[in-house]
């Protein structure tokens, strides 16, 4: 029997070294006992995750493992007694997690070990590069490609065969494909454990690519915020130049084609494939005007093709699989399956893959598990910082692109942040702006002033200085903003905005009329009372209270004097009696 334990970051920064040490220290080379690492299965809320194997088959999953389970798990391994680690099995529940998705951009994940090819070349690695290079013309794998229907995964959903072909068409003496690995959208980390958990999957991807489109360099542009990304990524190239899968003639075909990473400093507007290549030029990372489009001129002013990691990621099971395959799975508008990261006041969080055409009742409900703490399902906000919120209502919405859009936020990278009833959704559309109005580059007047006009309103809102008058006005700069900003930051900066206002317009005339809050979030909004009929004067709250704003005597009603009071929220946590009322 042998022992995975997943090392992705998410388990790492639950403990897994640590366990891994303690397992290690638990076992000797006589046990015969092999432990490995593998990456992030997806399923982060149950992390640290050890697996144990009875050859190539799954014996057993078990989670929340700490290091104070290394014994049992190392004597579980060596007797093969599953009953020892019983109590740290998965449960069924939580299998649902996995069997509810359809995964083909994560299918390794989790499941090989990222440092090893010969893991990955167990289950077809490198199979489609050889089969593209010995029986294919570009024209062909571009053919292939567009009968999938596969569009960008990074946002725009632009249809990745008429960028590759593009590519393609246009003449030069050296071209470039480079990979957007700059994932900055709050909350989103689908790129982060792709390339973690499975770097040959994107390497091979970018190869078929890079002989599609003529190009004889790779760039993978990561933001240097991932050191175990491009960790993985070094030691997977190494090995795909040992085995002739990465360099001069791969694969004795005639194609030469090596690459290369380049760490980006994590500014959000990188993810602009203008301003990536600016960035990767030694510029100041800033968008241009297109056209000229990037496939004609683009990295060093030469064709190059950017695409992100999650379509590369695609791009073997495809060839391998064929178009027809892919397309067969989604919508009439959006094919194949979409990667999220499910996070927020969700039950179960973590990477999802799920055929386009799901609702998000599906993902939040049937793979999330719903709302964590019997709270209420309040709003979900797809598409990151560029998308919008999307009420409970419209819970049965399909995942598609045409859907999305029509509620008013959009696919983006795959960022779902759930919200629940205790969510502000003034103070939501604040967050994002302020975001926003930070990675602007300043290029542009209407982005670099338009979101901080709209974030200082956003501020008063909630500090309960709004005025009349101040839904309109950030309507107003909201369409100016979107309508008239250089790139794609500017242009969708106000989704979060128009969206919490067409659908909890309320709220924000709530913060302005009453100066109050509905979801009880806005610290500046509240008012803290003591309920004299329900107080039996323990003087615990007076005690825990920092700023002595509660006074009483023992076994008598308390009161608290609201000048004084910083609305910390101490009395509110301590009270054993529910006295603490919060207005």
């Amino acid at each position: 029997m042998r022992i995975v334990i997943g090392e992705g970051s998410c388990g790492v920064a639950a403990g897994a070294a640590k366990v891994h040490a303690a397992l290690d220290a638990a076992l000797t080379p006589a046990d015969g006992i092999q432990v490995g690492i593998t990456g992030c299965i997806g399923m982060c809320y149950l992390e640290p995750i050890v697996d144990l194997y009875d050859g190539d088959a799954l014996a057993a999953r078990l989670v929340k493992v700490g290091e104070k389970h290394a014994p049992a798990i190392a004597e579980a391994a060596r007797t093969g007694n599953l009953e020892l680690v019983a109590d740290l099995r998965i449960s069924s529940e939580d299998e649902e997690f996995l069997s509810k998705q359809t995964r083909i951009a994560l299918r390794h994940c989790g499941v090989v070990d990222p440092t090893s090819l010969d893991d990955y070349r167990k289950d077809d690695g490198y199979q489609a590069l050889a089969k593209v290079l010995g029986e294919m013309t570009p024209e062909q794998v571009i053919d292939q490609i567009k009968t999938s229907g596969l569009a960008g995964r990074g946002g725009a959903g632009f249809p990745t065969w008429f960028k590759w072909n593009a590519a393609r068409q246009n003449q030069g003496e050296r071209k470039y494909l480079i990979c957007n690995a700059d994932e900055g959208d709050p909350g989103a980390f689908m790129d982060r454990a792709v390339l973690e958990s499975d770097p040959h999957v994107v390497i091979e991807g970018m190869l078929i690519g890079a002989y599609a489109i003529g190009a004889s360099e790779i760039i993978v542009y990561v933001r240097a915020e991932y050191p175990l990304a491009i960790k993985h990524l070094e030691i997977a190239m190494e090995q795909a130049r040992a085995a002739n899968l990465l360099g001069d003639d791969i694969l004795g075909s005639g194609f030469s084609c090596d690459m290369r990473i380049k760490a980006g400093a994590g500014a959000f507007v990188c993810g602009e494939e203008t301003a990536l290549i600016a960035s990767l030029e030694g510029q100041r990372g800033m968008p241009r005007l297109k056209p000229p489009f990037p496939a004609e001129r683009g990295y060093l002013a030469s064709p190059s093709n950017i695409n992100n990691v999650e379509t590369f990621a695609n791009v073997t099971w495809i060839i391998n699989n064929g178009g027809e395959a892919y397309a067969a799975m989604g919508t009439e508008n959006s094919k194949g399956t979409k990667v999220f990261a499910l996070t927020g006041k969700i039950v179960r969080g973590g990477l999802v893959e799920i055929p386009m055409g799901a609702t998000l009742r599906d993902v939040i409900f049937g793979i999330g598990g719903g709302i964590r703490d019997g709270k209420q399902f309040k709003a979900v906000q797809m598409g990151g910082p560029s998308g919008g919120c999307i009420p409970a209502d419209l819970l049965d919405t399909v995942i598609d692109y045409k859907a999305l859009s029509a509620t008013g936020a959009i696919m983006g990278s795959g960022g779902m942040v759930v919200m629940d009833e205790t969510t502000c959704m003034v103070g939501m559309a604040k967050f994002f702006l302020d975001f926003t109005a930070a990675e602007s580059c300043g290029k542009c007047v209407p982005c670099r002033l338009g979101t901080e006009r709209m974030q200082e309103i956003l501020v008063r809102l909630v500090k309960g200085q709004g005025r009349e008058g101040d839904i309109e006005l950030l309507e107003e700069l909201a369409t100016f903003v979107g309508g008239s900003s250089l790139c794609g930051l500017g242009m969708t900066a106000p989704n979060p905005v128009l969206t919490t206002i067409r659908y909890f317009r309320d709220e924000y005339e709530a913060h302005i009329a009453q100066k109050k809050c509905p979801a009880k979030e806005c610290v500046d909004l509240l008012t803290y009372s003591i309920d004299p009929q329900t107080c039996t004067g323990c003087t615990l709250c007076a005690r825990k209270c920092p700023v002595d704003a509660i006074s009483g005597e023992k076994k008598q009603a308390h009161t608290i004097d609201p000048q004084a009071c910083i609305r910390c929220g101490q009395c509110l946590d301590s009270c054993r009696f529910g006295s603490i009322v919060v207005e």
